[in-house]
């Protein structure tokens, strides 16, 4: 199978960011499906795409007549009255080659033959590391800092026997940005004036929201976790999240029916001026509302753990809170740090929430503990309707969260882990560009046409790059024909179980990342864990066939 790096096209309608279980399934069952697996794609220009680089011209370095390092202080007074000036130079350019990592090429430029000593200082608690020139060397050096952020390299180069030294110093910031927790809070709300003109937004135009420098929310942010609502909709359509000063994607992040009113959570860049656009791409004019969860910087902060989904509610059964539904209007709270692998230090939990059974129509909200409801809806549903969301909260002082029912009638609530974010977790994020893993409609890429009913793809998306500890992944399933949900988990096979024929079937997936109906075309972003293995399995949980495509837009890697 051939790879390719392009951006989606407009028949692929990718959603909002999905976490999420669905409703949970047996797993005891018949299992009729196939598996087909997709190679290994080569992700290396994608993800060299958003890499920056720095440089220091020898032109800024600064030259000194002072004695070299271990020199004396009467050397140190003679040398300023007689040394020359230093007739060697360096230059500097540097690189980010992953989340934390950086390349630094050191050009020294030197007499033929002349004795020069060069030392680095890295900027990270007094990190050093040196070597010897004979006139001219250009010497190319890798570096890991354990946290991501700013740093000053200063390059030092002596000639003792001449007693002088030329300085060059290098800022450089790492590719990966860690997430730091905030809100729910309202920063977009069209229907009332809140952060915007107070008018719907019109059919095949963009609103712009401010996050950098909104509230306590700094300048400088490379990201943002909104959870975006569309709602007063008269037609079909979808909204698009995007950087502003960037191009329109011809993807999506929110898609609706006339009369619906759908809330969809997005990781999306934020532009140079610190705001970010939601492009209305329906032909009437609709209501925004955007509630930030948090933001990601070059600043450390919250890392991400990414985990197999882990059950910690289930009003059905009354794992993790009271057995029965919850009542109309009703809240509960529940445990979430120290239990199931969540680290007793997390600041956030990625989780998805779903609600099945709800006897009339309403809305969820998470939220932390010790605050009270925000106006914020994380999943929004019908009578009767079994709905799955993601959703990213803050957790409260005591590890808890509250999950809300602002339905006027009772409904099951389930919710499960997938992650979170904590300072010792060591993941970053890094956006990419648009990057087609599948398309399942596409003969030239995929010979088995669509994936048929209870069967799987794996995809060994980690093989090749064993510091990438999770995925976000546009997902889309279309020409549905039947009822049921896509399932993305981590597979216990290796890349090479595959290739030489000794992997076993794997456990059938309990939980959901997008939900459907016959003959509907769902899109959703899912969050997906290399687990141990780096292959990620796709399940079609349902009994009829479906076209599956998968795009990625970013990934977590640990230093």
């Amino acid at each position: 199978m051939s790879h390719r790096r392009i951006a989606a096209t407009a028949a692929v309608l990718a959603a909002g960011i999905s976490f999420v279980p669905g409703t949970a399934h047996a797993a005891d069952g018949p299992v009729d499906g196939k598996a087909h697996g997709v190679s290994a794609p080569d992700l290396a220009a994608a993800k060299a795409s958003k890499l920056p680089a720095f440089t220091s011209p020898a032109g800024h370095a600064v030259k000194s007549a002072a004695p070299a390092s271990g020199a004396s202080k009467a050397a140190a007074a003679q040398a300023q009255g007689t040394a020359a000036e230093p007739t060697y130079t360096v230059a500097l350019n540097g690189k980010a080659t992953s989340a934390h990592g950086i390349s630094l090429e050191t050009s020294v430029t030197g007499e033929p033959g002349q004795s020069l000593s060069v030392t680095i200082d890295w900027g990270d608690n007094g990190w050093k590391q040196s070597f010897g020139v004979s006139g001219s060397r250009v010497e190319t050096m890798p570096h890991n800092y354990a946290e991501v952020g700013t740093y000053l390299i200063t390059v030092t180069v002596e000639d003792s026997a001449a007693q002088t030294s030329v300085t060059n110093t290098l800022t450089v910031t790492t590719a990966g940005s860690d997430y730091t927790p905030y809100g729910p809070t309202r920063l977009l709300d069209t229907r009332y004036g809140t952060g915007a003109a107070q008018h719907k937004v019109a059919p095949y135009s963009p609103v712009r929201v401010k996050i950098g420098g909104n509230g306590g929310i700094p300048a400088g942010v490379t990201a943002v976790a909104l959870n975006v609502t569309v709602t007063g909709t008269t037609s079909g359509g979808h909204v698009t999240a995007y950087a502003s000063g960037g191009s329109l994607p011809t993807t999506s992040n929110v898609n609706f029916a006339p009369g619906q009113t759908v809330p969809n959570l997005v990781i999306v860049p934020v532009g140079a001026d610190g705001y970010v656009n939601l492009y209305n791409g329906g032909w009437e004019s609709v209501d925004l509302i955007a509630d930030v969860a948090g933001y990601f910087t070059h600043t450390a902060s919250s890392g991400y753990t990414p985990m197999a989904p882990a059950r910690f509610v289930d009003t059905r059964s009354g794992l993790g809170t009271a057995r029965g539904q919850l009542a109309g209007y009703g809240t509960f709270s529940t445990q979430i740090t120290g239990l199931r692998g969540v680290g007793a230090n997390a600041t956030a939990v990625a989780l998805n929430v779903t609600v099945t059974n709800p006897r009339s129509d309403g809305h969820l909200t998470v939220y932390p503990s010790g605050q009270s409801a925000p106006t914020a809806s994380n999943v929004n549903f019908t009578t009767g309707q079994t709905i799955a969301n993601s959703v990213i909260v803050p957790v409260g002082p005591d590890g808890k969260i509250n999950v809300r029912n602002g339905g006027w009638n009772p409904a099951d609530v389930i919710v499960d882990v997938v992650g979170y974010y904590s300072p010792t977790s060591t993941s970053a994020y890094r956006p990419t560009e648009p990057f087609r893993l599948l398309d399942t409609r596409d003969t030239s890429d995929w010979a088995w046409g669509p994936l048929g009913g209870r069967g799987y793809v794996y995809m060994p998306l980690g093989s090749k790059y064993p510091n990438d500890r999770g995925y976000v992944l546009n997902t889309t399933v279309t020409n549905t024909r039947d009822n049921g949900y896509l399932a993305v988990t981590p597979d216990p096979n290796t890349k090479e179980a595959y290739d030489n024929g000794w992997d076993v079937w794997p456990p059938e997936p309990t939980s959901s990342n997008l939900n459907w109906t016959v003959g509907k075309t769902v899109p959703n972003l899912v969050q997906a864990s290399t687990g141990s293995t780096g292959v990620i399995d796709f399940w079609n949980q349902s009994d009829g066939d479906i076209d599956l495509i998968v795009d990625m837009f970013g990934f977590y890697e640990d230093n």
